[in-house]
């Protein structure tokens, strides 16, 4: 989990949305029944940059699943082949997936090694980060389990947190180390390794630091035309991408303070 000054994609989206509400009127709470919503745009999404407005009345906020016994919904990824959304509950050590044609959810993979946060290759791949096997592994279409990366330098990777792939086939994940802390998401150990940014190369499968910067670095992605590499540490830090491998000029893309 994040310390106070690490936010996790949880806590960093829950404080956005916080953040938001402050500057507008308080709304009344949120009826989750299935009832349509009386107007549009749905009162609860609040835009704050004016280049979002057009966006407001596109869709309104839904509920797709609540279970009391879900402790977490961390790592959501969609598939657009199969048409099904995937989440991780890390501390169950259990993964959902929700089937978009009829609102099906059920227990996709149990156990699945404390993983938290997945994405699918350009394959149609699962790559999932699993916290309690401290390593990142990819499904494959038989069944079978591939190892992309559980050590660094000859030492375990602490626990890897979030990944993304790149069109050239490039595998960026982060190891903040936040599974090893404790065992309630995955199992406490020492990090043998500083906490870094990674990415493995798609034909020799080596596997290279491309940033220690940040402390924590955790939730990461990459700018729609992939020049651009986005990672969560508290606040939201953008990179350039060098020939795809990497990283340059580092800055501040947004503050959560």
């Amino acid at each position: 989990m994040s310390s106070a000054t690490d936010l996790s994609r949880r806590a960093f989206l829950g404080s956005a949305v916080a953040a938001s509400a402050s500057l507008a009127s308080a709304a009344t709470p949120r009826d989750w029944t299935g009832v349509n919503p009386t107007r549009y745009p749905d009162p609860d999404i609040i835009s704050l940059d004016k280049r979002f407005k057009a966006k407001l009345g596109n869709t309104p906020i839904q509920r797709l699943y609540h279970d009391p016994t879900m402790l977490w919904a961390e790592g959501v990824v969609w598939n657009g082949g199969g048409r099904y959304v995937l989440w991780s509950d890390i501390p169950n050590n259990r993964q959902f997936r929700r089937l978009d044609e009829d609102g099906h959810v059920s227990v996709f993979r149990s156990p699945s090694g404390n993983a938290n946060g997945n994405t699918f290759d350009f394959e149609g791949r699962q790559l999932a980060c699993e916290h309690g096997n401290r390593r990142v592994v990819r499904y494959e279409h038989n069944g079978s389990v591939t190892v992309i990366a559980d050590s660094f330098n000859g030492k375990r990777l602490n626990a890897p947190n979030d990944i993304v792939v790149h069109p050239d086939g490039g595998i960026w994940f982060t190891d903040p180390g936040y599974g090893a802390m404790m065992n309630y998401e995955g199992n406490k150990g020492p990090l043998e390794i500083k906490e870094a940014v990674y990415r493995v190369d798609p034909k020799t499968g080596k596997l290279a630091m491309v940033s220690d910067e940040l402390g924590k670095p955790n939730g990461i992605c990459f700018s729609p035309d992939y020049k651009k590499l986005y990672v969560v540490h508290g606040n939201i830090f953008e990179w350039d991408i060098v020939d795809g491998v990497r990283l340059k000029n580092k800055r501040t893309f947004c503050t959560m303070a």
